[in-house]
């Protein structure tokens, strides 16, 4: 299922054929080394990456678009869709140590050749249009405190930098948040 396009990304669901793209992202350190509670690590793997991918898989299967891991396909410089994924822009309902809350998480990651193009804003920038579609006024990035260029597109994005907390996957982050515009 494809959820939105940009003159450069894409926005679709992950497949089961993306085995290879999925294991040579979440692979690599450059890109784990900023997800998930500590101790983080690499996905090891073929099989790691496929038991991954269908838990991920299976954990969007129940949620309403906007909301999903969405697998981040962009063009070429002769602008021809790329056939794997270079990444995720993830649109997700957020839980605390309480269970569920009302708020959302965004949330994005790229493989390290294409990094420094832009592709996650413009592609971040377009899902949180389709969550104000939606109704949602209010989405939250969280980064690792040291991840200065997820920090750097949550600023591109306009999100305000609401300081480190603690209430976010057993870890310390940074929260920033959106709120959509007002008339």
């Amino acid at each position: 299922m494809e959820l939105l396009r940009t003159s450069r990304t894409l926005l679709r669901r992950w497949r089961e054929d993306d085995l290879h793209a999925y294991f040579e992202i979440y692979s690599r350190w450059e890109v784990m080394r900023w997800l998930g509670a500590q101790p983080r690590r690499v996905v090891a793997d073929l099989d790691e990456a496929r038991e991954r991918l269908a838990r991920r898989r299976e954990r969007e299967a129940g949620l309403p678009s906007p909301y999903g891991l969405w697998a981040l396909l962009v063009t070429d410089p002769a602008g021809h869709w790329g056939a794997d994924p270079v990444g995720t822009v993830l649109l997700l309902p957020l839980q605390d140590a309480s269970g569920m809350t009302t708020e959302v998480e965004i949330g994005w990651n790229l493989h390290p050749d294409h990094q420094g193009r832009g592709l996650v804003t413009e592609a971040a920038r377009a899902l949180l249009g389709a969550a104000e579609q939606a109704g949602l006024t209010r989405v939250l990035a969280l980064t690792d405190p040291d991840n200065t260029a997820s920090q750097a597109v949550a600023g591109r994005l306009g999100m305000l930098d609401e300081g480190l907390t603690d209430r976010w996957f057993a870890t310390t982050t940074r929260q920033f948040r959106w709120s959509a515009a007002r008339p």
